[in-house]
């Protein structure tokens, strides 16, 4: 029942993602300062690192709430 419960709610967050997903690229989330991006002939490495962070520490945060 547990395992059910987790997919469903992964599918409705990646849901409330995809629909909220072109408001956040307005915010300018994916292209802060210290995000990693490298041009090299032909090729492009791009490595979101202050994203990453950021949205980890968002995530805990709401992880902490929820299990509190």
């Amino acid at each position: 029942m547990d395992i059910q419960r987790l997919l469903i709610g992964l599918g409705v967050l990646l849901l409330i993602i995809g629909i909220a997903w072109p408001l956040l690229m307005r915010t300018g989330i994916g292209r802060l300062p210290g995000d990693i991006m490298f041009h090299r002939g032909g090729v492009t490495f791009y490595f979101p690192l202050v994203t990453c962070i950021i949205v980890s520490i968002v995530l805990s945060a709401l992880f902490w709430l929820l299990n509190r």
